[in-house]
């Protein structure tokens, strides 16, 4: 997925909750917070401040991207999981940080009884890349 269909996608999302409030309580009314489970730099946090930005725009309100590394983004998601759930911390992450570390590490959450997936912002393949003049052509040899 692009960048651009990310922001896309984020920005849609974000024009179907202040649809759903429109109803209900204006959100937002203040800051959101968007907690980073990795060091800033990293792509996680690149990818959430080029998202956000344009959410920004779309919402009229800040949004704080807060990096919060440590315990393979557990450190990170945990925080976001004893935050008030009123949609004012929120969470990016991929699949280290929101499945694999917690099979590692001991948490207090369950990933998939605590969180509630939103919106994909990217997908980035992974490679097996050798020298040229390795003497495999593919993973069977």
């Amino acid at each position: 997925m692009s960048a651009h269909s990310s922001i896309r996608s984020l920005a849609v999302l974000a024009a179907v909750i202040t649809a759903q409030n429109a109803f209900a309580d204006a959100y937002p009314t203040r800051p959101i917070t968007v907690v980073v489970p990795f060091a800033a730099g990293a792509v996680a946090d690149l990818v959430a401040r080029i998202v956000t930005e344009r959410v920004r725009v779309t919402l009229g309100q800040p949004i704080i991207v807060e990096d919060v590394p440590g315990a393979g983004g557990t450190i990170g998601v945990g925080r976001v999981i004893r935050a008030a759930s009123d949609g004012y911390t929120i969470s990016t992450g991929d699949l280290t940080s929101h499945v694999s570390s917690s099979a590692v590490f001991p948490v207090k959450y369950d990933t998939l009884r605590d969180l509630e997936p939103v919106a994909l912002l990217s997908s980035a393949p992974q490679l097996f890349v050798a020298r040229r003049d390795f003497p495999a052509e593919d993973l069977h040899n």
